[in-house]
């Protein structure tokens, strides 16, 4: 996947002020980030919903298997508990992280997904953001009124907000990619050729070709290691490709050339199939 050549390595800070508890289910850290900031591998005990108000992120994580998400502000990815996961902005971004409280991490998410964040989900985050405040650590003592009145507040939002998160609808932003260990090697070599030439308009016969396998083959690994078609892998490949450079106010032609369409209306009825949105609402 086309990455910027220089990252900027940045630091955790203190994440003890924002660490979840049974009591204190979701917790929410708000950052402003410059393009190319990277966070580091790094896991924690509890879940992560990222999420970015402006801007746009890649998030890689393996929850159990390898997946890069390009995340831009309509859309949220959840990373579950104890998955090793790494950050990087491509867009400047104000980046809110919702730090989820394993016990109330929703059922059955234990792998990685992209949702889309409707309306009232995103008022939620901001409502609890600013209910929440400063880290308790920071925060001016509180009145009386203020100690009573808070809580209460915050727990009615939490609740709406874990149920809004359960109910989102998912959205297809991963590019999966076969474990580096345990996954079949000549389809983590093809995927990898077509991470770097995503504007190829070769078949799957012509990649498989170049790793010694037949097309048949390769049509089963995917399926079998990815659980998607190779159309559907490479549709997903074309997404995260787009998405940055409109991000950075590329022209629609411009975008549908570098990735591998003939024409403008084919590459904007496939991105507004997919992404809801035609390519202009995601222009800078």
């Amino acid at each position: 996947m086309p990455s910027r050549p220089t990252l900027r390595p940045t630091p955790f800070g203190d994440t003890d002020a924002f660490m979840p508890t049974p009591a204190r289910p979701v917790r929410v850290r708000a950052r402003s980030l410059p393009a190319d900031a990277h966070l580091e591998p790094h896991c924690h005990d509890w879940g992560q919903l990222t999420y970015c108000d402006t801007g746009i992120m890649q998030v890689t994580s393996r929850a159990p298997n390898e997946i890069t998400c390009i995340v831009p502000p309509s859309r949220a990815v959840w990373v579950p508990p104890g998955a090793l996961h790494s950050v990087t902005v491509i867009e400047a971004a104000q980046l809110r992280s919702l730090y989820v409280c394993a016990s109330a991490a929703p059922q059955g998410w234990t792998a990685s997904r992209v949702i889309r964040v409707s309306p009232l989900l995103r008022e939620l985050i901001g409502a609890i953001d600013e209910a929440q405040g400063t880290p308790t650590q920071t925060r001016p003592p509180a009145t009386t009124a203020q100690a009573t009145a808070t809580p209460s507040r915050e727990q009615a939002l939490t609740t709406v907000l874990l149920d809004e998160i359960t109910r989102a609808d998912t959205q297809a932003l991963g590019v999966p990619l076969p474990d580096p260990v345990t996954g079949d090697k000549r389809l983590r070599t093809l995927c990898e050729a077509v991470l770097r030439a995503p504007g190829a308009r070769a078949t799957l016969g012509e990649w498989a070709r170049d790793t010694g396998a037949s097309e048949r083959t390769m049509a089963r690994l995917f399926r079998e290691q990815l659980g998607l078609s190779y159309p559907q892998w490479r549709q997903q490949v074309v997404l995260a490709h787009a998405l940055p450079m409109l991000a950075r106010g590329a022209p629609v032609s411009q975008v549908a050339c570098a990735s591998g369409y003939a024409s403008d209306s084919a590459f904007t009825a496939m991105f507004k199939a997919a992404m809801g949105h035609p390519p202009s609402a995601f222009q800078a």
